[in-house]
């Protein structure tokens, strides 16, 4: 198919997007944690047998997870795939539709709850492809499968639809696409080959003091005083241990010990979360960090070893060098000067290109932007970008509607219609 075929056949037909900006409000106000996806499958599956269009829905796969499968006479199979699930941020938006929801979490705690990293318009924007793609099946052939994945943000959702026979209940993609809002100016869309995001691995550190009465520390282990040197020692692995040409990020996003200052606690939690985009960096700063515990553990006078535990796993997001030229050469022809094919590689992680190399086929993924033009422009012109523009998992990330939910529709239906042969 040619890349002004694609553009003119998509600029051919659009759907009423009202309906949809109101599902997205819907979305955005009623977010659910990762493995609790429940109403938000539900909506999605409702949605696409509404649709009337032919879609076979298949529910409750790897959890709350969701295909949808609309087949087309002989062609492409091509895979669109969206992540669900919110994260336990208390919201700070302002918007009029903000999220005032609580959750239970895995550990059984309450937590606030907000989809402060775009996965409403994620799934907003899959369904809305779905109902323009389905208007347009006189013009193009081959099966179209619209997934919808639980437990992104722990990096499990992915893996556990497929370990739970999602290739048996639907056809294997001969490519999967996938996208992200990001922290850019509205409308833009960014691609690259090769590394899109980076790999990531997280931890919770258990680390096992002796406690007791805060007057009486020589009568303790002090887990609080352990836990504070093993953190700093931790920031010192990529200053320290990492050629300064790589890229590598440690971060302690949790650090809790005790209830109360005249308590000496008897444990601490740190939970670490690390990224990088080289298989032996990465190995170089897990081993970094396991040695480092255990050191100060012993240094310390643990009463016992301390626990390690792997709370979350992403790969590496490699674009395909074949797919990703196709798809770049189709988004340069609609989207002009606002797409950019050498976006820089992500320090965030993603888990959807399991979908694809699980069963050896090729994968493309790309960012599109949701922060206000004016916004975007004045905060550039000042030269604040970094300091003033909330970045996702940010309590106050709040991508503006449009044209963020169009753009993604656009480049959906675009990457797709770049795979599926016309008539």
């Amino acid at each position: 198919m040619a890349t002004q075929s694609v553009t003119s056949l998509l600029s051919s037909l659009n759907i009423d997007l009202d309906p949809y900006e109101t599902l997205y409000k819907h979305l955005h106000s009623h977010p659910e944690l990762s493995h609790q996806e429940e109403q938000t499958a539900a909506k999605a599956a409702t949605h696409l047998e509404s649709l009337n269009a032919g879609y076979d829905v298949h529910t409750s796969i790897g959890g709350h997870g969701l295909a949808g499968v609309l087949r087309n006479g002989t062609g492409n199979t091509v895979l669109l795939r969206a992540d669900m699930d919110a994260l336990p941020v208390k919201e700070d938006t302002g918007l009029d539709y903000a999220s005032k929801v609580t959750m239970r979490d895995n550990d059984n705690l309450v937590k606030p709850v907000m989809h402060d990293c775009g996965h409403d318009f994620h799934v907003t924007a899959l369904l809305a492809a779905a109902e323009r793609l389905a208007k347009l099946k006189a013009s193009w052939n081959g099966t179209l499968i619209v997934l919808f994945q639980p437990n992104e943000e722990r990096g499990g959702g992915a893996k556990a639809m497929v370990d739970d026979g999602l290739y048996d209940k639907i056809p294997v993609p001969d490519i999967v696409l996938g996208q992200h809002v990001m922290a850019l100016r509205a409308g833009h869309v960014g691609c690259r080959i090769g590394n899109i995001m980076s790999e990531a691995d997280s931890f919770k550190v258990t680390l096992f003091g002796r406690g007791g009465h805060g007057s009486m520390p020589h009568r303790t282990v002090d887990p609080v005083v352990m836990a504070a040197s093993v953190v700093m020692k931790l920031q010192t692995i990529v200053s320290r241990e990492v050629d300064p040409d790589q890229f590598a990020v440690v971060t302690i996003g949790s650090l809790q010990a005790g209830q109360t200052e005249n308590i000496i606690a008897d444990k601490a939690e740190i939970r670490v979360n690390v990224r990088s985009q080289n298989h032996g960096i990465r190995n170089r700063i897990l081993g970094a960090i396991r040695r480092i515990v255990n050191g100060e553990c012993e240094a310390s006078g643990c009463v016992k070893e301390p626990l390690i535990e792997e709370t979350a796993k992403f790969p590496l997001s490699l674009n395909d060098e074949v797919v990703t030229r196709t798809v770049h050469n189709s988004f340069q022809e609609y989207f002009g000067d606002r797409f950019d094919p050498n976006t820089p590689c992500s320090t965030a992680s993603e888990d959807y290109s399991i979908l694809g190399s699980s069963q050896g086929k090729p994968s493309c993924f790309w960012f599109f932007g949701g922060v206000d033009h004016k916004t975007w422009d004045e905060t550039k012109e000042k030269g604040r970008l970094a300091e003033d523009i909330p970045v996702n998992h940010s309590p106050f990330f709040a991508p503006v509607i449009q044209p963020t939910l169009k753009t993604g529709i656009d480049a959906l239906c675009l990457a797709a219609l770049t795979f599926l042969k016309t008539s």
